[in-house]
């Protein structure tokens, strides 16, 4: 079967990602902007990290959260890797565990890999999410829509495409925010857009792939949308 996924990112949007530290300025600048993003109201919030990454890249977000009256906690998987199984498993234990002691159901922020394994929780439970959040998130296709994609034979990324499929034969109901950017240089941009989920909506903000996780505008958005339930 041909392969139908579009072009990872050019290889100048991948060399811009260099410039994510940038991001730390906007930040700063935009304190009293986010200090007046609407408050949450203690409902629980798990953070899940990137490929690659650990809680430690959500710690900035994860405060700011705590500092507008979220209950925000890590989803303590260590670091990220590729197989979406197992840690999809680890993260379910956490928003079950989570959930129970808060006599709640929970909201998942995920960036990149982060959201896919958000999504995955969602499908299988939607009774324990009341909300997802994804920035950066591959959510149509598999690898060979980043700029890690050519890292997999054809065989593997058709294999992976053949799953994806499946999936979508069960649609997320849990409303959804898909946070996306055309600067990214790791995700192609038309894989964060969502066409098959009934509740879903798109915003896009202006960071690097990489620059996501201190970037205002992603920070308000996300700040927004948990407020709201």
């Amino acid at each position: 079967m041909a392969r139908r996924t579009p072009a990872p990112p050019s290889g100048w949007a991948t060399a811009g990602e260099a410039l994510s530290g940038l991001q730390a300025i906007r930040l700063a600048a935009n304190t009293p902007r986010l200090a007046r993003t609407r408050r949450g109201t203690g409902r629980p919030v798990v953070l899940v990290p990137g490929l690659g990454a650990s809680d430690t890249s959500l710690l900035p977000l994860r405060r700011f959260l705590r500092d507008r009256g979220h209950h925000a906690r890590s989803a303590g998987l260590g670091r990220i890797h590729g197989d979406i199984g197992t840690q999809a498993a680890e993260l379910l234990a956490r928003v079950q565990s989570l959930g129970s002691d808060r006599r709640d159901s929970v909201a998942l922020v995920g960036w990149s890999l982060g959201g896919v394994l958000s999504r995955v929780v969602a499908r299988e439970r939607p009774d324990l999410v009341r909300r997802i959040v994804t920035f950066g998130t591959p959510v149509a296709g598999g690898p060979a829509h980043t700029a890690f994609g050519r890292r997999f034979s054809d065989t593997e990324l058709h294999e992976i495409d053949r799953v994806i499929e499946e999936r979508r034969g069960r649609p997320i109901e849990t409303p959804i925010t898909a946070i996306w950017s055309r600067r990214d240089g790791v995700v192609a941009q038309a894989a964060c857009i969502d066409e098959h989920s009934p509740n879903v909506e798109h915003v896009e903000v202006s960071s690097t792939h990489l620059g996501m996780g201190i970037d205002p505008d992603v920070w308000a958005v996300i700040a927004d949308r948990l407020s709201r339930t």
